[in-house]
């Protein structure tokens, strides 16, 4: 029963993935279209664009829920893979616990840049 509620939530990941990928797809590519019939400033991918993106707080949250979503996706599938070797009980928690490190580190690092590029730079929503 433990592993059907992560492999459902692996699924949702997969769907969380795929919303706020292809939100991320329409304000970078929408955008551009956009502007080439005069509609909106600048380029999206013009330092001052990516900056003033980043300072708003609901990027800051859809930035950090697409890295959980994003890092739980892929290291649960890695860690499936990889269990399907079978391995040992040992090495299954090994790669297990690796897993999970990995994407608390991860996560923790990500997190930390999405928030100081919304709060702690010049400029910033503090």
């Amino acid at each position: 029963m433990r592993e059907t509620k992560f492999w459902i939530l692996h699924m949702a990941a997969g769907l969380v993935i795929l919303a706020l990928l292809g939100t991320h797809m329409a304000i970078m590519h929408l955008g551009e279209l956009l502007r080439l019939v005069g509609v909106g400033p600048g380029s999206p991918i013009e330092f001052a664009n990516v900056a003033a993106r980043g300072r708003l707080p609901i990027f800051m949250v859809t930035y950090i829920v697409l890295l959980a979503a994003a890092l739980f996706h892929g290291l649960f599938g890695l860690r499936t893979i990889l269990l399907e070797l079978t391995l040992s009980p040992r090495a299954e928690r090994a790669v297990t616990v690796t897993c999970w490190g990995v994407g608390v580190v991860l996560f923790l690092v990500g997190a930390w840049a999405a928030v100081a590029a919304a709060f702690l730079l010049p400029g910033g929503a503090s």
